[in-house]
């Protein structure tokens, strides 16, 4: 078994979509073990809704919150405290694509972030997606991974082709590139697929 770690360079940078590719492109298990907002369709519901394999297994939220903000705030909220040793990755021998919230720093509790997920035998997927800033947010992202010792990391640009952008990450990162997808009108099952085959030998 793989697991593949989907992590972004902020909010809203396209790990949802970028899990389902990755989920469909291996015939894989998807798990999010941190939903904050959306309890009733969730990322969970958006990946199963854009996968087309039979074999993927959709696993429960660890934790499902409440209120659509940072995890811990939301915990808060909902009166309860995030316990990360709680956190289990589900058993399985199939690959597991695991999608976190947010970016690597987003706080889980007083002490723990997102990044205290992700263990060293994960791929680790970083969206970057492209906006004015994305550069400093991609480099400090992948900077923060080498530090912990990760070493399994690709970058997966999200948005219509950036080449200044593009060129200069991957110079700095020196890490590979798995390839970017662009801005489409939608994302259905047939975009999803299309977007999986074009990933799937690399993954």
């Amino acid at each position: 078994m793989n697991t593949y770690f989907v992590t972004g360079i902020g909010t809203d940078v396209g790990k949802t979509i970028v899990s389902a590719i990755i989920t469909e492109a291996l015939e894989a298990d998807y798990w999010k073990p941190v939903q904050a907002g959306d309890v009733d369709s969730g990322d969970k519901h958006r990946v199963k809704q854009l996968i087309s394999n039979n074999k993927s297994v959709f696993y429960d939220n660890t934790y499902a919150l409440k209120t659509p903000m940072s995890p811990h705030g939301a915990a808060e909220i909902d009166g309860i405290t995030i316990d990360v040793d709680s956190i289990k990755k589900p058993k399985t021998k199939n690959n597991l694509v695991i999608e976190g919230a947010g970016g690597l720093l987003v706080p889980l509790n007083n002490t723990k972030t997102v990044l205290d997920l992700i263990t060293k035998t994960d791929t680790v997927i970083v969206v970057s997606r492209h906006y004015l800033g994305s550069i400093n947010h991609t480099l400090l992202t992948v900077e923060q991974l080498k530090q912990k010792g990760f070493k399994n990391i690709v970058i997966l640009f999200n948005g219509n082709e950036h080449k200044s952008t593009e060129d200069i990450i991957s110079k700095i990162t020196k890490i590979p590139v798995l390839g970017r997808i662009n801005d489409e009108p939608y994302f259905d099952k047939n975009v999803i697929k299309e977007y999986a085959n074009l990933f799937k030998a690399k993954l």
